[in-house]
């Protein structure tokens, strides 16, 4: 399966792994250790496939809702959620994926709880820095990602214009032609 980065930041693109939030039923894309694996790896975090289990895909989980509960509390300028700032910040002491130089360039290894310690101390840099300014959620009706509008004019209403933009801008187009 190939995962979607439309955010540009891993922290912000795993809070997508779950899709359409306000829908009846979200559409989850790390429903297995597989899938997860596979995020980590396509996310850029880790070269190899760290062999995840259903510990690891419940950390993970835990920690996308807790990163989504401080997102969200940013956005709507409330207090961050104590409970979700204590797992993130559990999340975030942990060992960090390993690099290392080597004659292609550099390698990121690990396993998951180290993969979820780094998009831990990305979300604590996204919600505490400067930028949690910049924060958005997509205007697609059925997406709920969230990104940081770092466009020209801060008018950037999509996570994507290449999927829901074009979406809601094709939408509008129908209904004027129907109209």
């Amino acid at each position: 399966m190939r995962h979607v980065f439309p955010c540009g930041m891993p922290a912000l693109d795993f809070v997508g792994t779950l899709q359409e939030r306000r829908a009846p039923v979200p559409i989850e894309r790390i429903g297995s250790p597989g899938l997860l694996d596979s995020w980590f790896v396509e996310s850029g975090l880790l070269d190899e496939r760290p062999g995840s289990d259903q510990t690891d895909l419940r950390a993970a989980r835990d920690l996308r809702e807790a990163i989504y509960a401080l997102l969200s509390a940013r956005l709507a300028v409330r207090p961050l959620p104590v409970a979700a700032v204590a797992a993130v910040n559990r999340q975030a002491a942990g060992v960090p994926v390993v690099m290392r130089l080597c004659p292609a360039g550099s390698s990121r290894s690990g396993a998951a709880a180290q993969a979820l310690a780094e998009l831990a101390r990305e979300a604590v840099e996204i919600v505490a820095g400067g930028e949690a300014v910049l924060l958005r959620e997509c205007g697609h009706p059925d997406c709920t990602h969230i990104y940081l509008d770092r466009s020209r004019g801060r008018r950037r209403q999509w996570c994507a214009m290449r999927t829901c933009g074009n979406r809601v801008k094709s939408a509008a187009l129908r209904a004027r032609r129907r109209g």
